[in-house]
This record gives structure tokens, C-alpha cells and sequence, in this order.
């Protein structure tokens, strides 16, 4: 296992990008330009002055970026400064060696709240940023107000580690193709086999995303299938007795409803859901209702009873909150 270069260190240089017209009810949004050490890495942020609650930080999937979650943006912003991000390694930020791992992303994740000067936040984390919000949970439990774990699971299932060994010799011989088009088996649910919301549309955006990619981008994703085979996914331990909310799609075949019950049952307090007629890209799918899901979490709204998900399961020690 290779040792992540996680520790704080100084603050290097910020620059604010020019701002973004804004919508209704907040304020304009701005992207930084950020460092940590001495990778670069961009965040996107919309600021709300009269927030009902905490700031809530996005960490997307390994094939997301930043711009991933403008819906969910949209509709969490009336409520909450809206944070998104590209950490070291993906979307428009430095490439990142593979001797770099999740424990140095927590780092990052650490690293951009302070520069922000954000003491606590709302963390939503969705499969590959999930194990990141998980092990930021771990080593900064005194930064986070509640904890959304999206298409999570606590081990890469054994079939999708041998297929990221032969998709690196495919990526070295330049045949992207039959990649993205595996990704896309491996997102979605097999066609036809459930009833799954815009199932064709998103499988044809998640294949010419996947195959589009810039040769950077490419270079990207072979050092993030890497990552994943050097680096823990789940690291056991001790997690905050904050409020945590598990989902996945009704009909997920890669991180399976199973799957996301077992990540549960290791939070304190946590509630397990599943979103009804989706798949891994639930927030795709039924992004409207996975917005309004998470800003449901967020406020401390009710999640039962929701047209769009399967009554919530409790795990642990139920929590009271105001």
C-alpha cells in the first residue's frame, strides 16, 4: 500500500476566477483556483448570505466534475452556500500521481475548507467521492454537520477490479472504445431488465462522456483505476455521531442496495433509502428528485413518505434533532 503525502501545509496562491451570473436568491457564483502541495486544483462556489443551513460541499464520482451537479446546485443554493469541486487528479485540476491517495484527497477536501474559511459543512459524496467524504469523516469528524453517502459500498467488487486491470492495457494501446462502453454496461442496469428512468439517453451521455475524453482526461482515469487498486477504498474506524444518509438507486447493480445497507450499518444514526426507477446514476436519472432529497437532508425536512423513494430504513442508535 503506498503512503499518501496527506499533512497540512501552508496555504500557496488562490485566484478568483471572473464571477458567473447568478440566479435568483444568492449571490454570484465564483471559481478558485487552488493548491495543495503544489498540485493545482479549481472549486466552484455559490454563495447563499441567509442560509438555512450549513454550507453543503459536493464531491463527485470518478467520470464527474465540478459541472456535474448544476441541477442539484440550482435547487440547493436558495437554501445554502453550494461548494463543488475538482480535486487533484480530475476534471480540469492537475493530473495526480497514483502514489497519491484518498487519504491525501481527505487532505484536499481539509485543505479547500480552510482556505475557504468554512468551518463545518453539509458533505455529499457520491461513489468515488464518497470514500473520500467517508475518510474526511474519519480525520476531521469536527468538520462536518451531516454526511450523504451516494452509490456507496465498503469493498470494489472483485469483477470490477479484475476489469480495471485489463482496461489499463486497453488504455495502453489507445482502444478507448470498448472502455467506455463496458463503463456504461457497468453504470447502468442491463437494458430492459427494470424499469430505470431516461435508461437510454443516460447510457448514450455516459458512453460519449466516457469515450469523448480529452487524451488528458484519458490519462486521468488510467491514474484514477490505478488509484483504486493501490489505495484502501474503506479504511475501518471510528466515524461522527452526526446525522448520515445512505442512497442508491432501487435497481444500483454495481454498488448494490445491499451493499449500501452494510455501508450504513457502520454510521451512527444512519438512514438508508433507496430512489425508485433508478440505477448507480440515480442523480442523473431523477435529478430534480435527488435534489430535492438532498435538501431535505440538509434543513432536517422529512424523508418519509417521498413519491420518489422507498420508505427510509434506520440503522444504529436513532438520533433526535431539533
Amino acid at each position: 500500500m503506498a503512503t499518501d503525502a496527506g499533512s497540512a501545509q501552508e496555504p500557496e496562491s488562490c485566484r478568483t476566477a471572473p464571477p458567473v451570473p447568478a440566479g435568483p436568491g444568492h449571490g454570484e457564483t465564483e471559481e478558485r483556483e487552488l493548491s495543495f502541495h503544489g498540485f493545482r486544483y479549481t472549486c466552484r462556489i455559490t454563495p447563499q448570505s441567509a442560509p438555512r443551513t450549513l454550507p453543503v460541499l459536493i464531491l463527485g464520482g470518478s467520470e464527474q466534475d465540478r459541472h456535474s451537479w448544476l441541477r442539484q446546485e440550482r435547487r440547493l443554493a436558495p437554501v445554502a452556500t453550494v461548494i463543488t469541486v475538482d480535486l487533484p487528479g480530475y476534471g480540469d485540476s492537475d493530473f495526480l500521481p497514483v502514489s497519491f491517495g484518498i487519504d491525501f484527497l481527505s487532505g484536499t477536501v481539509r485543505h479547500l475548507l480552510e482556505e475557504l474559511r468554512i468551518p463545518r459543512v453539509n458533505l455529499v459524496g457520491a461513489c468515488f467521492g464518497g470514500a473520500v467524504g467517508l475518510r474526511f469523516a474519519q480525520h476531521c469528524p469536527d468538520m462536518l454537520e451531516r454526511l450523504a453517502l451516494i452509490g456507496m459500498c465498503l469493498n470494489i467488487p472483485p469483477d470490477y477490479a479484475t476489469s480495471m486491470r485489463r482496461w489499463a492495457e486497453l488504455i495502453e494501446r489507445g482502444e478507448t472504445s470498448p472502455i467506455a462502453q463496458e463503463l456504461t454496461e457497468r453504470f447502468m442496469s442491463p437494458p430492459g431488465a427494470s424499469r430505470v428512468r431516461r435508461h437510454a439517453a443516460v447510457s448514450r451521455l455516459v458512453y460519449a462522456g466516457i469515450a469523448g475524453q480529452s487524451p488528458e482526461r484519458k490519462r486521468k482515469s488510467a491514474e484514477h483505476n490505478a488509484r483504486l487498486m493501490r489505495h484502501e477504498w474503506y479504511r475501518p474506524g471510528s466515524t461522527p455521531d452526526v446525522p448520515a444518509l445512505v442512497v442508491t438507486g432501487e435497481f444500483d447493480t454495481l454498488t448494490t442496495p445491499a451493499m449500501g445497507r452494510e455501508v450504513a450499518r457502520r454510521l451512527p444514526g444512519a438512514r438508508f433509502l433507496t430512489v425508485k426507477e433508478t440505477d448507480h446514476l440515480a442523480p442523473v436519472e431523477r435529478p430534480d428528485d435527488f435534489a430535492d432529497l438532498l435538501v431535505r437532508f440538509c434543513t432536517d425536512l422529512p424523508l418519509d413518505s417521498l413519491p420518489y423513494a422507498h420508505p427510509a430504513e434506520r440503522f444504529g442508535v436513532p438520533m433526535v434533532h431539533p
